[in-house]
């Protein structure tokens, strides 16, 4: 499997410094700054990369167990909800809230909702966040 790389160079001081995350495939280059983490200042930030990448892989690791269990999503969207917080004279993420709206045909409410919550549990990034308190609102559309 292939292992995935992405850079972060950061210039001057934490307040006053900027930044550049790039990813190696090159399909995002973004600032990132003081600003953008703890304000409300332009550029991304660490988490909401980290965001994108617990929302896309519920989205992927969900179709993949409702695939298995014999159904055939046609949309899956799905959002986190990452945030920074002040703790132990420092910074920590201690949640992330997942949220998602699915169109899968021919599925019960109940049934959607096992494989929701069991791929909450088990998709490869809520796995590696498994230190923080990880929540879902999952619901069906027609």
């Amino acid at each position: 499997m292939p292992t995935r790389k992405a850079r972060a160079i950061w210039e001057g001081s934490l307040q006053k410094g900027t930044g550049k995350i790039r990813l190696d495939s090159g399909a995002c280059e973004a600032p990132y700054s003081f600003g953008s983490r703890f304000e409300a200042g332009q550029g991304t930030n660490p988490e909401e990369l980290l965001a994108a990448a617990h929302a896309g892989c519920f989205a992927m690791a969900l179709s993949l167990a409702l695939g298995k269990a014999g159904f055939s999503p046609e949309r899956i969207d799905a959002e986190a909800h990452v945030s920074i917080e002040p703790a132990d004279g420092g910074f920590a993420i201690r949640s992330s809230r997942l949220t998602c709206e699915a169109r899968v045909p021919g599925i019960d409410e109940a049934t959607f909702a096992r494989h929701a919550e069991e791929t909450k549990l088990g998709c490869p990034v809520s796995k590696a966040l498994a230190s923080i308190e990880i929540t879902l609102e999952a619901r069906l559309t027609r």
